[in-house]
């Protein structure tokens, strides 16, 4: 059986490119609220490993949980979705 078919997936957008190696990828998720039915925006960041340090603050990517590579590291950036616009 394949070690890749039970990894959780999230896409988001790179908040932060600053450390070596790492992005902060924002997922945010929508959830309707149980009791009133309002739907609320609910964002985390994850810290994901880019190894050749090639996404930028704005691009969107996908992650894939992994084994722990540092204290608060755990996922890794699979693919590019979208490459950011220049202002």
């Amino acid at each position: 059986m394949s070690e890749t078919a039970n990894k959780r997936t999230l896409t988001g957008r790179v908040v932060s490119d600053k450390m070596n190696k790492t992005v902060t990828v924002l997922v945010e998720r929508r959830v309707k609220h149980e009791l009133y039915g309002k739907y609320l925006t609910l964002s985390k960041k994850y810290h994901a490993h880019d190894e050749k340090n090639e996404f930028h603050e704005g691009d969107t990517v996908t992650i894939e949980e992994c084994r722990p590579l540092a204290k608060t590291k755990a996922w890794r950036v699979v693919n590019l979705v979208e490459k950011s616009r220049a202002v």
